[in-house]
């Protein structure tokens, strides 16, 4: 490929990614609410899992979860079905990512998290799905087509995911009234806890 010819699919790429993410404003519904207020009123964990390219966007939104003042855990999916799953209780709320809805780790561990009582919020395309079913609130996130490459490959896709992730974690952080000054309790290391320390935080 030529220089041009790089640059052009690059922007190509970022668009087609950009356009994408801007169709979850339409996605948005009443079953985003209701996330959001079990999410709030979990007495423990919000327990974040996937398998795949949907583990890393687990990973992450565990992680700006707590950032954002809900304690929240990433649970290994291939590690639940060693024993980890043990850690699932009443108390927390289960997040399970699968596009499809059918990846048998994250299925397994939504059984034990039904079982135990705990609530399960799936984020899924198919909303008629096994993990569907055993959830509590579905939130129906679907990546337009032609996103991905081959449509299989989950660059798109997961940058959608994690946008949708995003929103979760700011509503609740203003929900919570959770203060730059708590945030900081929580992160004093690197460049942000510096830029915290400037503000005199």
């Amino acid at each position: 490929m030529e220089s041009k010819e790089i640059l052009e699919l690059a922007r190509e790429t970022i668009q087609n990614e950009v356009d994408g993410v801007l169709t979850l404003i339409d996605q948005l519904d009443t079953s985003f609410v209701d996330a959001v207020k079990l999410m709030i009123t979990c007495k423990g964990h919000v327990l974040v899992a996937g398998a795949g390219t949907s583990h890393s966007v687990a990973r992450r939104l565990a992680h700006l979860l707590s950032c954002c003042g809900t304690p929240a855990l990433l649970i290994d999916v291939g590690d639940s079905k060693h024993g980890l799953s043990g850690a699932v209780t009443a108390n927390d709320v289960l997040i399970a990512l699968s596009k499809g809805g059918r990846t048998e780790e994250v299925i397994s561990l939504a059984r034990v998290a039904h079982s135990r009582g705990a609530k399960l919020i799936a984020i899924t395309e198919k909303d008629d799905s096994e993990l569907a079913k055993l959830s509590d609130v579905v939130l129906k996130v679907i990546a337009p087509e032609g996103v991905d490459p081959y449509g299989m490959v989950a660059t798109g896709s997961s940058l959608i995911n994690s946008a949708f992730g995003d929103a979760l974690c700011v509503v609740l952080l203003k929900m919570r009234g959770y203060s730059i000054e708590q945030f900081g309790e929580t992160h004093p290391g690197g460049a942000v806890g510096k830029k915290l320390e400037d503000l005199g935080i």
